[in-house]
Formats: C-alpha cells, structure tokens, sequence
C-alpha cells in the first residue's frame, strides 16, 4: 500500500504579517452570511521539532582556551603485525604495518629472541627471530618444525602475512640480545573548534503590534506576539545548529579563504562524530531487516569486530526507525514461544494490556546494548530527508557509541584524564565564555543603538572531541 504525503505546506520563520501566517477571516469573500470561528491557538501539527540532546545523553562539555585541542591515545599493547614474505628458504619476512593498517618498516618492535607464529599461505608457524635489525624492516625468523619457512609451505608469494610475538627464548648463560628497548606507542590527535553565529532581528514597529493567533514554541514562549515566537525558534534552531553541526562538520586540509572583511584567518572545518567514525571507526551496512536469522548474524558479526578492538562491555545504539524495528524484529525471532503466534507474559505481557514488541535493551555474548530512536535520523527536515535522497551506502541509519570513559593523555595539561568518549569543547577564559553567547542591541527595550530595531545575537565557539573511534559504529 503506498503513502501519498503532503509535500507543500506555508509554515516559516517570518515574524511579518502575511497571507500565509495568519488567519484570514475573508477566504470564503465578506459577501457570506456568518463570520467563521476563529481558533487562535496554533496547531502544533510537527510535535517536538528540536532534535538536540543527543550529545548531553552520551557525552560532556569542558571549556579549553587553546585554538585546538590535542589529545593522545594509547596504542595496542602486544605486538602484532603484517608483513611479506621476501624468501621463504632464506626465512626472511618484510614487516610492513601493524595490524590496524599503519605503516611499520624500520619502527616494528621485534626483536633477536622473540618468538613468534607466523599465519598466512594456508599454514600457521612457530618460529624465533635470528635476525633483527633496528634500522631494517626485515627479519629473519627461523620455524621450530624445519630448517625453513619454505619447509612450513609458505612461498615469496605469500604477502599478506600475520606476526605476533608471544614470548621469547634464549641460550643459558647469554646476555639479552634484543638489543633496545619497546617503548610505548601512541597515536596523537587534534580537532580545532568553528565559531557558529545566529542572529534575529525586528523592527520597533513590529515588536509593538499583537498578532491574530496565539503561538507557542519549544522553549516555552507563548502569547500573541509573533516576534515572540519568531525569536524563540532562532534560538531553538540555532541549539540545534550547536548538536548538528558536532555531528555533520568535516575537517578539511585544504583551508577555505574567508572573504569577510577585517577578518583573520582561514575556515578548515572541525571534524564531527559522522567524519571521525568514517575516518577512525568501523562501518557496517548490516541489520537492515531482510529476515531475522540474516540480521543476527550479521550482528554478531558486529560483535566480532567489537572484539578485536577494546571489547567495551557497555554500548548504546541511536537509530532510525526502519533500524530499530529490524532490530525489533530480530530479537523478537529468539522466543520460540511465539512462532506462529504471540506469546503472553515473555514480555511482561498479557491479554487485557497492549501488545509491547519493542526492546529498549538487550544482551548478545558479552555485551550490553541499549538502544534508542534518534529523532535526527527520521525526521524529513533533518538527516532523514537527506538520507531518503541517498544512494544506498550513503545515507546514516544509526550510529553505536560506547557507554562510559576512557583513559586519555591530555596534551594541554601533560597527565592523563578520564572522560566520555564523546565530549565537547568549548572555548572560554575567565573573562569570556563561548559556550552559547546571547546579546541584544537596537533601540528596542534596553536601547544600545539608534536602530529602531531589535537584534538578538546569538555565538558558540566549540568542537568535538571523539576518543577510541575505534570503537564506535556508523551504520549505513
């Protein structure tokens, strides 16, 4: 069965009087018998239209004073790696990357002594490192079942190999021959915050003049005045704006010129959650509700990728709704009870109540989800209008995000911090705050100018910072 929706509708922020924003009482002509009655109060006909909360349910926001933020997170603890194989009856590899995909030559951490297993060409190795050098990327590794690599099976064509160390050994009575020491590794990152402003303006002839019909807007403002209104949803939006762009900014290299006069400085962009995930993170195009048993899999396929990085036990998943339901459907498939039928009481349900086939949370192997609608994702005015416009792999149905905090070198303060995962910086000084700045000028009220009007400025100097993208899951 198809939907026709209304595409047109008249609705806009215009604070002047209009055919389309106010109640004419002359549509059927003044020539008719009767005046029509007239309902004053305002339809509120989109719910809540505000889309912000997301980021104060699973994060935070810090003031900094610095023009960036850089921060510092730990690398693996043991050392894994890939690697080629340059001559098999020679023993000898080419380590080329750890096993995150970056680029390791002559900075591998192996060393003369090391034991290792070897994976790839079909067959797995016990092997000790002979050979080791600190400037060169190749090493020799010397298998425990034969003489070489090429007894093992492996070939020079085999260039997609797996090392790991796992110990070491060593003859009795022998100094260490490691040669240098392993330090730490880390992986440093940086975000720069973006100025966001606003502003709403109206003139002193229009701020003394009462409208036809009572409004009412998100912050609670009501009455019938329509700049009331009008400068209430400026500000909602402009919040809005705040979250929105914490989630869709992208951080270019290639600086964009400000052509604003007298200012400084180039716009580069700050790297929201979306870009950090596509950049740092993982991806799945899976659990789209093709039939439960796919989707269980593949969500458990979720799962195995979650195991290769911290295995945080905690995560919360912000959805469409087309993903929820999938995901509704998916765990409603594990109770046997209701093949074929619905079962009363396995979900606190009975015949005398409403039916509940929603799940806000759920266990799979050892972790926790939680799970939540995100109004940003549906609604036609937000991403859910983008994403009904694009092609399959490009639109957003959800993101998973790990609950809790995470150890990080904070470079500002030289120690370690424990903080959300997800956070937000603000730039603020004992003077100047810029978290969300408002002032009015004009002649309108508190009179600063000769204008006869009223402006409400609105400011927020901020970005976003996103620790352990590795973590985190976009789902498109």
């Amino acid at each position: 069965m198809a939907i026709t929706a209304r595409t047109s509708f008249q609705a806009a922020p215009l604070q002047q009087v209009l055919s389309d924003n106010y109640l004419d009482i002359q549509n059927n002509g003044w020539a008719q018998q009767y005046l029509p009655d007239l309902m004053e109060k305002e339809a509120e006909v989109y719910g809540k239209r505000t889309i912000s909360g997301f980021l104060a349910q699973v994060g935070a926001e810090e003031a900094m004073s610095a023009d960036q933020v850089i921060w510092s997170e730990q690398g693996r603890l043991h050392l894994s790696y890939q690697a080629d194989c340059l001559d098999a009856s020679a023993s000898t590899i080419n380590i080329t990357k750890d096993i995150d995909g970056v680029t390791r030559t002559t900075d591998h951490g192996i060393r003369v002594g090391d034991q290792v297993l070897i994976s790839g060409g079909g067959q797995t190795v016990t092997a000790l490192v002979t050979v080791a050098a600190a400037s060169s990327a190749t090493i020799t590794a010397l298998p425990y079942g034969g003489a070489h690599l090429s007894d093992m099976g492996f070939a020079d064509s085999d260039n997609d190999l797996r090392v790991l160390v796992f110990g070491s050994e060593h003859k009795k009575g022998t100094s260490y021959g490691g040669g240098r020491a392993n330090k730490p590794n880390f992986t440093s990152f940086t975000n720069k915050p973006i100025i966001l402003k606003d502003m709403y303006e109206v003139s002193g002839s229009d701020a003394s003049q009462v409208g036809w019909v009572e409004v009412s807007g998100e912050d609670g403002q009501s009455g019938y005045m329509w700049y009331l209104k009008a400068e209430g949803e400026t500000r909602s939006r402009f919040n809005d704006y705040l979250e929105m762009s914490m989630i869709e900014s992208v951080k270019t290299t290639d600086a964009i010129t400000s052509s604003v006069t007298n200012a400084t400085g180039d716009i580069g962009g700050t790297e929201g959650l979306f870009s950090a995930i596509k950049t740092r993170g993982h991806q799945t195009s899976s659990v789209t509700g093709v039939n439960a048993a796919t989707d269980l899999a593949e969500f458990d396929a979720i799962l195995a990728e979650f195991d290769k990085q911290g295995a945080i036990e905690e995560y919360m998943m912000f959805v469409n709704r087309n993903t929820s339901l999938a995901i509704d459907d998916m765990l409603a498939s594990m109770n046997s009870y209701g093949a074929g039928g619905t079962s009363y009481g396995v979900f606190n349900n009975s015949e005398d109540m409403a039916l509940n086939l929603g799940f806000s949370g759920f266990r799979r192997g050892s972790y926790d989800f939680y799970k939540s609608d995100f109004r940003y994702l549906n609604d036609l005015a937000t991403r859910g209008g983008i994403n009904a416009n694009a092609t399959a792999g490009e639109d957003i149905r959800g993101v998973i995000i790990p609950a809790g905090v995470s150890s990080v070198y904070d470079e500002q303060l030289g120690k370690n911090l424990k903080r959300p995962f997800l956070h937000v910086r603000y730039r603020a000084s004992q003077l100047e705050s810029r978290k969300m700045k408002t002032w009015i000028t004009g002649s309108v009220g508190a009179a600063t100018s000769d204008l006869d009007a009223m402006t409400v400025n609105f400011l927020s100097e901020r970005c976003l910072v996103v620790q352990g993208a590795n973590n985190f899951m976009l789902m498109n």
